[in-house]
C-alpha cells in the first residue's frame, strides 16, 4: 500500500522543481515560482539524456538540487503521522522524517522521466499578497487524449520560502492518504513498526535501482 501511495506524488513532484538558486529580499510568489520552474524541470525531464535513459544518480542529483529542498519535508512527515507523532521518541520522528523524504524521492526518481508529453495550465493565485499560506492550481493535460488531471500545491511561507507541505491529485490530498496507511501499520505495530516497515521499503527499493545499474 505505501508503494502505490508513493506514487500519488510522482507526477505533481516531477512538475514542480522549485528551482530558484538566489535569494532575494523578498520571497518569489508562490504562483510565479511555481510557473517559472515548473517548464525549467520540464526542459529537464525532455532534454538530458542522462534522466531520459533513466541513470538514477543522475535523477537523484536533479531532484536534490531542484525539487527536494522546497518541500517541507518535516511538516509532512508529521501531518502524515498524525496524532500518533506524538508518541513517537526524538530520534523515532528524526528517523521517519528521513525515511519518508527517502520514499518519496525514490518514487519520483523511478518515474522522472515519464512525463515529456504533458502540458501544464496555470490558474490565478486566489491569495492576499500579505499571506502566509496559499494554493496554486494547476491543471495538467496529459497526451492521447487522456482526462486532465488537476494538480494543487498547498504552500506555507517560511524563513527560506515558500515551501509545499501538501499535494492535491484531482481533490485527492497525498497527506490524508498517507495518513490513513500509516494509521493502518501504527495500529498493528506502532510507531516502530511504520518506521521498520519505511526502513524495510526503502531497502527494497535501493536494492532494486542497484540491480539495474
Amino acid at each position: 500500500m505505501i508503494v502505490d501511495a508513493a506514487k500519488r506524488l510522482v507526477l505533481a513532484m516531477a512538475i514542480l522543481g522549485m528551482a530558484m538558486s538566489t535569494v532575494s529580499a523578498a520571497p518569489v510568489p508562490p504562483d510565479v515560482l511555481v510557473r517559472q520552474t515548473i517548464e525549467e524541470v520540464l526542459e529537464i525531464v525532455r532534454s538530458d539524456e542522462r534522466v531520459r535513459s533513466g541513470d538514477v544518480g543522475r535523477i537523484a542529483e536533479v531532484m536534490e538540487q531542484k525539487i527536494a529542498p522546497h518541500f517541507d519535508f518535516p511538516r509532512m512527515t508529521r501531518l502524515a503521522v498524525g496524532r500518533p507523532w506524538r508518541q513517537a521518541t526524538p530520534e523515532q520522528r528524526t528517523a521517519l522524517i528521513r525515511e519518508f523524504r527517502t520514499l518519496l524521492i525514490r518514487s519520483y526518481a523511478s518515474a522522472f522521466g515519464m512525463y515529456n508529453a504533458i502540458f501544464v495550465e496555470y490558474r490565478p493565485l486566489r491569495a492576499s499578497s500579505d499571506a502566509t499560506d496559499a494554493t496554486v492550481n494547476t491543471l495538467i493535460r496529459l497526451p492521447g487524449g487522456a482526462q486532465p488531471v488537476t494538480v494543487d500545491y498547498d504552500m506555507a511561507l517560511t524563513d527560506s520560502g515558500w515551501k509545499v507541505f501538501d499535494v492535491r491529485m484531482g481533490g485527492a490530498s497525498l497527506i490524508i492518504n498517507y495518513r490513513n496507511i500509516f494509521s493502518q501499520e501504527i495500529q498493528r505495530s506502532g510507531i516502530q513498526g511504520l518506521l521498520d516497515s519505511l526502513i524495510q521499503k526503502n531497502a527494497r527499493d535501493l536494492s532494486a535501482a542497484a540491480n539495474k545499474q
